[in-house]
């Protein structure tokens, strides 16, 4: 392969594949590249090129949209590379610093899309300084001259500043949509300078943000002209807002489709938003909590027996169960049900799943109890995402669920995909009878709260347990494990794991070998993520054959010491080898290890507490 086909090769890496999430998720497009790519058995010696002209070759490529195929198209010569570079529209970077903002303008000249991640996932669970990195400044300083016609951007887990956000909103006139996901580092007057400039504004989601008051009135910003929008969440956002302006505002908008509300919203002022909006269908409620009257659960009701296209609902902040029957005329017809927020038992779980017999995505608090998880098995039979979430995240907190959950979970629902279970207590039994049952998973995370929990019946190691899952799930790509785990359990992953991309390790493990295991076996794996196990150097450098194809690895509070980071740096220079020192400097062991592949080099924003080896 020649200098500039391995340059592509490698930048079509960087520009990654698809992700987890479904706000950037695109569609398949099924297309057998292997017909097209014959240049892979041909002789390094002698490029490949087609003869098929450019303008031909755009109106194809107009009709491939997965970044995937688009990456194996763009390494079939030069000419596919050229015009596959021209013809795209949307770009996905999962890692903002696997390469700089001028690297993608000059690559990708005609970009409308951009979808951009920070920080690594651990800092979901503050294992992540606050101060680490991740700012959007350079990359819309560097966008704002070159993509004058941006429409979208989605950021995640990235530190975005008002300015960066009065900046967008100057650059681009055509601007559209904003996705904020665990994005931090802005405020209200941000969000007030987006609602006042951005006038073709169709998208406004900020989830799961930390957003500062600022004092600003943000809704108000929005010019009375205002028509387009099609989505506006904002259940993140603590303090009150202005429920005048956004009344106004959900009134002018007869294409609004999907409304978040934060906690301060009331059951008396969700009403009268839903009568405003019917066409809704993602609503999340806010707090939904009231003084209970009769009469205000009638009027209430009457709203969403209106609102006959709801799907998907969220929100419910502080129950107030007697409203709950309420929501029940719109069960029938979702498909999501959020209440991963919302306080309630199993009685209250039953009543409304009971009505639920389309859902396919439910996320839930462990106050639901077994008992909750046995009555949405019953009826959700063609459910696909589950999430239950602990009430109490500590240790040695009181798990409300169990294995129980887990089979009957697996017994009434064989087409689930996806499933998160935080819990207490689990036995290799029922995460067997899960893998028998749901065949179909892409997606398990068994995280057994406190360190080394063993099969709470047997009192033996869950290896059995997550080596059927590998064995029986073949298409699983996402794991996540937990609980006592011996070498035999990273075994069955190494030998069992062939479409595993992302693995996340917590509190398991035996020794060195286990994570050699993975390593030598996982040949698809793009994401390592270990945290408190005892792997070492020398599992740590086991891997060189295989970092090149990861996105990343991180190991924190493991066994790495600061000389086995030193040779896995001086061995594969390629790499940014980065060390968090949050706790002092120790002469022997690393805190926290971020591994990553770049074509940028290392960055420059490094806090003092980042050390690039």
């Amino acid at each position: 392969m020649t200098t500039d086909d391995e340059k592509g090769a490698r930048m079509a890496q960087m520009i990654q594949e698809h992700s987890e999430n479904p706000e950037e998720e695109e569609e398949r497009v099924s297309l057998d590249l292997n017909s097209m790519c014959k240049f892979s058995s041909q002789s390094d010696t002698k490029p490949i090129e087609t003869s098929f002209p450019d303008e031909v070759l755009e109106h194809v490529l107009v009709f491939l949209t997965a970044h995937k195929d688009r990456n194996a198209v763009s390494l079939v010569c030069k000419s596919w590379y050229r015009v596959e570079a021209w013809t795209r529209h949307q770009v996905f970077i999962g890692n903002c610093y696997a390469l700089s903002p001028g690297t993608m303008i000059n690559r990708f000249p005609k970009i409308k899309s951009v979808t951009l991640k920070g920080k690594p996932r651990f800092a979901d669970f503050n294992l992540v300084p606050p101060n680490w990195g991740a700012h959007l400044h350079p990359w819309v300083l560097a966008m704002a001259p070159a993509y004058p016609w941006l429409e979208k951007l989605l950021l995640k887990r990235m530190t975005v500043t008002d300015e960066d956000l009065a900046l967008l909103a100057d650059s681009f006139p055509n601007f559209k949509d904003l996705v904020l996901l665990y994005c931090d580092g802005f405020s209200t007057k941000g969000l007030g300078i987006i609602a006042s400039k951005c006038r073709q504004l169709r998208r406004l989601d900020l989830n799961e943000d930390d957003i500062i008051d600022s004092g600003v009135d943000w809704l108000s910003c929005f010019p009375e002209t205002t028509t387009s929008l099609e989505c506006l969440s904002f259940e993140c956002l603590e303090g009150p807002i202005n429920i005048d302006a956004l009344e106004k505002l959900v009134a002018r908008c007869s294409s609004l489709k999907e409304l978040r509300l934060n906690r301060t919203i009331s059951i008396v002022q969700l009403h009268r938003l839903m009568l405003r909006a019917p066409q809704l269908t993602h609503l999340g409620t806010g707090c939904f909590s009231y003084d209970f009257r009769p009469e205000q659960a009638t009027v209430l009701q009457v709203a969403f027996n209106n609102c006959k296209s709801l799907q998907c609902l969220s929100g419910f902040r502080e129950v107030v169960p007697e409203y709950l029957p309420t929501i029940y005329s719109v069960c029938n017809n979702l498909l999501e049900l959020n209440l991963s927020y919302a306080v309630m038992g199993s009685r209250e779980l039953e009543q409304i799943v009971c009505n639920c017999p389309k859902l396919q995505r439910l996320w839930v608090l462990d106050s639901v109890e077994d008992a909750g998880l046995w009555a949405a098995a019953a009826t959700c039979k063609d459910l696909r995402d589950l999430r239950v979430f602990p009430m109490d995240a500590r240790e040695d907190g009181n798990g409300c669920v169990s294995d129980e959950g887990l089979v009957a979970i697996s017994e009434g629902c064989p087409n689930l995909q996806s499933i998160l279970y935080f819990c207490q207590r689990m036995t290799n039994a029922a995460v067997v009878t899960m893998s028998k049952n749901c065949q179909n998973l892409t997606s398990f995370r068994l995280c057994i709260m406190g360190r080394h929990k063993p099969d709470h019946i047997t009192g033996k190691p869950m290896d059995e347990g997550f080596g059927a899952i590998v064995m029986n799930c073949k298409k699983l790509t996402r794991l996540a494990v937990s609980g006592l785990l011996t070498n035999k359990a990273f075994e069955y992953i190494g030998t069992y794991g062939e479409s595993l991309e992302t693995l996340s390790v917590a509190f398991a493990g035996e020794n060195d070998l286990g994570m050699k295991y993975v390593l030598d076996g996982c040949r698809r794996l793009r994401k390592l993520e270990i945290r408190d196990s005892p792997f070492g150097d020398t599992a740590l450098l086991s891997g060189l054959h295989r970092y090149e194809q990861m996105r990343f690895l991180w190991m924190s509070d493991c066994k790495v010491s600061i000389q086995g980071c030193m040779e896995l740096a001086r061995k594969m220079p390629w790499l940014n080898v980065e060390i968090i020192r949050e706790n002092g400097y120790d002469d022997r062991l690393v805190e926290k290890l971020y591994v990553y592949r770049s074509v940028a080099g290392p960055r420059k924003d490094m806090p003092p507490i980042v050390i690039t080896l």
